[in-house]
């Protein structure tokens, strides 16, 4: 985990946070005593970049707006249009994170494929 923290400048504390959630998202898996660490806990093209981004930040959405005509979230006009406009904005974010993998990812960080 060390050498992650110097490699991306994360401080330790904030990286294990992070991988703890990968975790707890059932992404990654650890291994306690010497030669211990975190593994993916499956293959890297079967993650997809926006469970990666639900695991550490929790659901994807745009705003925590509540539903329209919920908990007096249209109390004025024009509202529950913009409401519904974020939703559909935060769906469509899930959908363009869901189309990669960690795979493609790690090729593209490599210069083995071109940039999104």
């Amino acid at each position: 985990m060390r050498d992650i923290a110097e490699r991306t400048g994360l401080p330790q504390p904030y990286l294990e946070q992070i991988l703890l959630a990968l975790k707890g998202a059932g992404l990654v898996r650890s291994k306690r005593g010497v030669g211990g660490g975190y593994t993916l806990a499956r293959p890297a093209d079967e993650i997809l970049l926006s469970q990666i981004v639900s695991a550490v930040d929790g659901p994807i959405t745009l705003g925590d707006f509540g539903k329209p005509h919920e908990d007096g979230a249209c109390d004025h006009e024009g509202q529950c249009v913009l409401l519904d406009i974020w939703n559909q904005a935060g769906a469509h974010m899930r959908t363009y994170l869901e189309g990669y993998t960690l795979d493609e990812i790690a090729d593209m960080a490599r210069g083995d494929r071109p940039w999104a």
